[in-house]
């Protein structure tokens, strides 16, 4: 009896429920973060000239050492790279669930080993910590042993080097360098653009 009153006297409010319900499925999410609102969607520096290197990750070194001490020996402080994959006798990387604080939108995960594993494809940014010493930021999708696919945020000084040396195309940013500075609208420190800072 309740299911015939359903069905054929309230065809408008039948309607109006499967709308809401279709609106709020494919209704995407909403991410505030937490400081004041920073027009400027893209920070951006332009460079007049770059380099393109094609460099090669030498096993049994970190992923951090394989990178860095190659590239500031040929005068490259500041780079975008692609690690076109290979394998690693040791991986571990994190992720960013949401910072259960609430005082920004993500906060890191501890270290996840991932153990021997495959690296299918990485992006690393070359660039300076708050210190200005060198950082780099590595986020990649990895096969583990088991087969599983993961994907994250690369420690990079803990990760090791497989047996094989792995490629690595790398674009040199000149003429300005990538720091790790506080970002407050996002309440975290990010790598940003800024001017070089020659003494360093």
């Amino acid at each position: 009896m309740n299911t015939k009153d359903t069905d054929h006297t309230s065809p408008t409010r039948s309607a109006n429920a499967n709308s809401q319900a279709s609106s709020q499925a494919h209704r995407p999410r909403m991410m505030l973060h937490p400081g004041p609102f920073n027009p400027v969607r893209i920070q951006s520096r332009h460079s007049a000239s770059g380099r393109h290197v094609r460099l090669t990750l030498v096993p049994g070194l970190s992923l951090f050492d394989a990178i860095v001490k190659p590239l500031i020996e040929i005068g490259i402080k500041n780079a975008s790279t692609t690690i076109l994959g290979g394998y690693f006798d040791y991986l571990e990387y994190c992720v960013a669930p949401p910072d259960p604080s609430h005082q920004a939108m993500i906060a890191y995960s501890k270290p996840i080993q991932a153990g021997r594993a495959y690296m299918i494809f990485g992006n690393a940014t070359l660039g300076k910590n708050q210190h200005g010493h060198p950082i780099v930021h590595c986020h990649a999708a990895i096969r583990t042993e088991s087969g599983a696919v993961k994907g994250g945020h690369i420690i990079t000084d803990t990760c090791i080097v497989g047996s094989s040396p792995i490629s690595v195309l790398v674009t040199s940013l000149d003429g300005f360098e990538l720091r790790v500075t506080f970002d407050p609208e996002t309440n975290i420190p990010l790598l940003q653009p800024q001017a070089e800072s020659p003494n360093e």
